[in-house]
């Protein structure tokens, strides 16, 4: 247990897992930002089986081993980090909680894991960069080739250090959900809106308030070369669509012109982890989106061994359902170097700020070291299939384990 976690702040010793932070975020967000963290696509079934698949695997540990001396260090792409665990990229963050993208990146900074700066956020790449060097910064391809070399140019004059590019986007989900909860970006100003800050005053006073009257009207910085459309308006339109055209042309051209570690996130199928390769990525991170994407779409945990046994020379990352050190962990027994977490860190960074965040980071990697020490292994890299077992077996399954 580190220093920073023996010194747990008053209000953040209630919080002792990462499901702790999101009932409280539920009470403090309007119902609209709430829903649209919270949520994912039609009825929810990758959402769902993201957790399924973690609960299908269980752990044979050893035992009558000496653990005294464990480490959770890993290294990727010739960086040392302190945990197998990183931030993923979350749209808006600093919507739900106060700068909240610097909350996280800094906190990020602090523990020595990864965070990816999400292409839809609220403030400037470079700041965020100079506030916490080394963070990744993830974009989604624009429409065109023109625009694409502008922002990797942009990219990269900010001394981004990895570039993520999230390949499952180029055609608009139904999330109905948003429409349910009665989400949308930009916001609109209405009377709902008015009535739903009413009746959140915390979230108000202490995050949108504070942003407006100490940082002006938020706008969305990063999605493109330039300066995007602000978070308030009566007719803005932030429109997604128009991307259906792009393919593996689209990665050649920004491989072409990023000098810098290259990762494709939204990976699925072990054929497009092999075009990745061969296209000269450096890394992939197995991942549906965290469910926001193509309803139905198989949890990245049981294609995750499958993927690594294609590219078995590649940096193979994972996001989507995690959770728990022990989510983690049946991670790294398949193959992962890291695994990405986004909407606990979104509600840490909404209840706590940096210290929010923080404490999220501490709580998992003191799982991670207890969980380690229970399976009998000092370091990660002695974890492999051979530690798991699926709890039930059936025809067909793909876990590859």
């Amino acid at each position: 247990m580190t220093k920073r976690q023996t010194n747990v702040s008053s209000r953040m010793r209630g919080f002792l897992s990462l499901a702790d932070f999101e009932p409280a975020a539920k009470r403090r967000l309007p119902r609209p930002l709430f829903g649209y963290v919270h949520g994912a696509t039609e009825d929810n079934a990758s959402l769902a089986d993201n957790r399924a698949a973690f609960d299908e695997l269980g752990f044979i540990p050893r035992v009558l081993r000496n653990v005294s001396q464990r480490s959770q260090a890993i290294e990727l792409f010739g960086v040392r980090y302190e945990s197998p665990v990183g931030i993923a990229p979350m749209g808006i963050s600093s919507l739900t909680g106060y700068r909240g993208d610097l909350a996280q990146a800094k906190a990020a900074q602090a523990y020595g894991v990864p965070m990816i700066l999400s292409a839809a956020s609220l403030i400037r790449l470079e700041e965020v960069i100079e506030a916490a060097p080394g963070t990744w910064f993830q974009m989604y391809m624009p429409k065109t080739f023109g625009e694409m070399h502008a922002l990797v140019d942009r990219v990269s004059a900010a001394n981004v250090s990895t570039l993520v590019v999230t390949v499952d986007s180029s055609v608009v989900p139904n999330r109905e959900n948003n429409m349910r909860t009665g989400f949308r970006t930009p916001l609109r100003p209405n009377l709902p809106l008015l009535r739903d800050g009413i009746m959140h005053p915390t979230w108000s006073l202490f995050t949108f308030l504070r942003t407006i009257l100490r940082h002006g009207m938020p706008h969305f910085e990063n999605a493109s070369a330039e300066r995007g459309e602000p978070l308030l308006s009566h007719r803005a339109n932030r429109d997604f669509s128009g991307r259906e055209h792009l393919d593996w042309d689209a990665i050649r051209a920004i491989r072409a012109r990023w000098q810098g570690p290259l990762v494709l996130k939204g990976i699925l199928h072990p054929g497009d982890a092999v075009m990745a390769r061969e296209i000269g990525a450096d890394g992939v991170i197995v991942s549906n989106h965290g469910g926001r994407q193509l309803d139905g779409s198989v949890s990245p945990l049981r294609m995750l061994a499958h993927v690594v046994k294609a590219c078995p020379d590649m940096t193979v990352m994972i996001d989507s359902g995690f959770r728990r050190g022990t989510d983690v962990l049946k991670a790294v027994a398949l193959g992962a170097k890291c695994a990405f977490i986004g909407r606990p860190m979104n509600y840490a960074a909404c209840i706590g700020g940096q210290e929010g965040v923080e404490h999220a980071i501490g709580l998992i990697n003191a799982e991670l070291r207890a969980d380690m020490g229970l399976l009998g292994v000092t370091r990660l890299d002695e974890l492999g299939p051979h530690f798991l077992r699926v709890k039930r077996f059936e025809a067909g399954d793909i876990y590859g384990a």
